[in-house]
């Protein structure tokens, strides 16, 4: 009789250990660690496959025969995009985002608009209800085959009699193997099921979309191996509060991980967004002071976005400091270089900063923009409607560089504007059309003499 042997894993970050510890070393979570059998697998090879799998052999490099991946193009342009131009043969990959923002919503968006046979498998759902949601939708369901399973082995059987050309997974964590002996959602079980979906994707040339959760610090619930076991990981990110998503390739194989989509949540779904610029510009009747616009580049899309401040005198002793969309540690930072760079007295001031549209921004392109965005507010002064900014603001005050600087001035004539302020540090500028007037500075004081003379 075989010994059963057991472990300790913690449902957190997947850290292993021989017995019951109540602190995780790993992620320092308390009672995260739950007992999980250790089975080793049984060999599935031929319900996967349908032969013996061959060893591999070591062969040169010139041998190597190079592969042709084909890719299956979606009607969803944004999707395409992020993915590399398409979804590959025979990749896996995972999608996870915070409950309700839309995850289930995008993957069925995809299926019916895809346009081949798609099997869509549900275990959190009746297919009753992703009825209702395809109608909502709408889009072709003659090629969408609803299964409604948490057994892997059962969904492995059930794919080989129906032959999709891909498979829609919602989601991995209530996936369960019948080589495991733990519940679904812990971390063996996950690792396991992953592992299997993995080598049936690539035995059979077939893509798997496999949509996962996320903790309360924002990564993909499950081990970190999860993440290293798949191709592909998108991140579906956004505001449930407001209509704008986005979804941003973390690891991709086969493309770049620099590009992102944006969609609108609508009453029919999830609607592509091929120009954001227009919809994160608003075009106000009257100028107002504390609103400037960025030239901020998302992935390799650039993108135009509204940056609003406000400032008042703190009713309080403590001034408060506010941001939405914005890293508030560097709107602390750009604050303090305000006040001793520059030597404008803010600290005494609540100060309050907004991204318009919901998204979130990293790029440092728009610290110019936000600096005097807070200045415009402060003075109660507006700042043209067909001026943007871009420009990162270092610690001694000055306007640093930034990168595909050509790319943000095309796309800000593109939108009508007739100014950006640069860094004069910046190389040689490629600009084949001189539409726009670029104004190079070098401190931020020199800014607000051309803005506020």
């Amino acid at each position: 009789m075989v010994k059963v042997k057991s472990s300790f894993f913690c449902q957190n970050c997947g850290n292993q250990s021989s017995k019951w510890i109540g602190k995780c070393s790993s992620c320092n979570e308390w009672n995260t660690f739950v007992e999980e059998v250790i089975q080793k697998s049984s060999p599935i090879e031929k319900l996967i496959s349908g032969s013996v799998t061959k060893s591999a052999k070591p062969q040169l490099i010139k041998d190597v025969q190079p592969l042709v991946s084909q890719r299956i193009k979606f009607l969803d342009k944004e999707f395409n995009r992020v993915l590399g131009g398409g979804l590959v043969q025979g990749s896996v990959v995972l999608i996870g985002g915070e409950p309700g923002i839309g995850k289930s919503t995008l993957t069925l968006n995809i299926a019916l608009s895809s346009g081949v046979k798609c099997l869509y498998v549900s275990g959190e759902e009746s297919d009753e209800q992703i009825k209702l949601r395809a109608e909502r939708i709408g889009g072709n369901m003659d090629n969408c085959y609803l299964l409604q399973e948490t057994n892997l082995q059962q969904i492995i059987l059930q794919a080989n009699q129906v032959e999709p050309q891909f498979i829609v997974i919602d989601s991995i964590q209530t996936i369960q193997s019948e080589t495991v002996d733990s519940s679904p959602g812990s971390v063996s079980q996950i690792k396991e099921s992953t592992s299997q979906i993995v080598k049936y994707a690539k035995l059979n040339n077939i893509p798997v979309l496999l949509i996962g959760h996320i903790n309360k610090e924002g990564s993909i619930a499950g081990p970190k191996i999860l993440e290293h076991m798949v191709d592909t990981v998108l991140q579906f990110e956004g505001d449930q509060h407001h209509i704008y998503r986005i979804i941003r390739s973390i690891k991709n194989r086969f493309g770049s991980t620099n590009e992102i989509g944006i969609y609108e949540m609508t009453s029919k779904g999830l609607i592509e967004v091929e120009n954001p610029s227009k919809v994160l510009i608003n075009n106000h009747q009257e100028l107002l002071s504390g609103v400037a616009i960025a030239a901020s580049l998302e992935g390799l899309r650039p993108i135009l976005i509204e940056i609003q401040a406000l400032t008042s005198s703190a009713a309080y002793g403590t001034p408060q400091r506010s941001s939405t969309g914005f890293d508030l540690r560097r709107l602390n930072m750009l604050l303090a270089v305000l006040e001793k760079r520059c030597g404008f007295k803010i600290a005494s001031k609540d100060v309050f900063l907004n991204i318009t549209g919901g998204i979130r921004v990293d790029d440092p392109a728009i610290d110019l923009a936000v600096v005097c965005a807070i200045l415009s507010s402060n003075f109660d002064l507006h700042i043209g409607s067909t001026i943007c900014f871009c420009g990162e603001v270092g610690l001694s005050g000055e306007i640093r560089p930034v990168s595909r600087a050509e790319q943000r001035i095309i796309e800000a004539q593109k939108m009508g504007f007739k100014t950006i302020f640069l860094s004069k540090y910046i190389k040689e500028l490629d600009v084949k059309s001189s539409e726009i007037k670029i104004i190079k500075v070098g401190k931020i004081q020199e800014v607000l003499l051309h803005l506020f003379k």
